[in-house]
């Protein structure tokens, strides 16, 4: 079919000949998938649950209780925007990270009594 043969049919038609792909390229990826599936399945056969880099595939795991972590209170309070606080932990907040690149302290963000929100 030629590009100009495309440019002159009916809507309808270039629906229909849409839908009709469509499918063609859903079924052949479903084939694919399930091909490279198989052949993953060949690759893991014999292998631990280490070496594929599975997780608590392991029925003692699945049944374990989540442990509980104690409430980290914050530490520091945007005073801008004092609903923005951060406990400390894991990557600084944008908002901390422009303070202190425009020259302010850990001390200026720090709250006073770090149990209270």
């Amino acid at each position: 079919m030629k590009k100009s043969d495309l440019k002159s049919l009916p809507i309808d038609d270039l629906w229909a000949l849409h839908e009709r792909i469509s499918k063609i390229l859903s079924a052949r990826i479903l084939a694919e998938k399930r091909q490279l599936e198989k052949r993953l399945d060949q690759l893991n056969r014999g292998k631990t649950d280490r070496e594929t880099g599975a997780r608590d595939a392991t029925p003692e795991n699945a049944n374990r209780p989540r442990r509980k972590y104690p409430k980290v209170f914050p530490k520091y309070r945007n005073p801008a925007v004092p609903t923005e606080t951060w406990s400390g932990r894991g990557k600084q907040p944008r908002w901390l990270v422009s303070a202190l690149q425009s020259g302010g302290t850990m001390k200026d963000f720090e709250i006073r009594d770090s149990r209270v929100s």
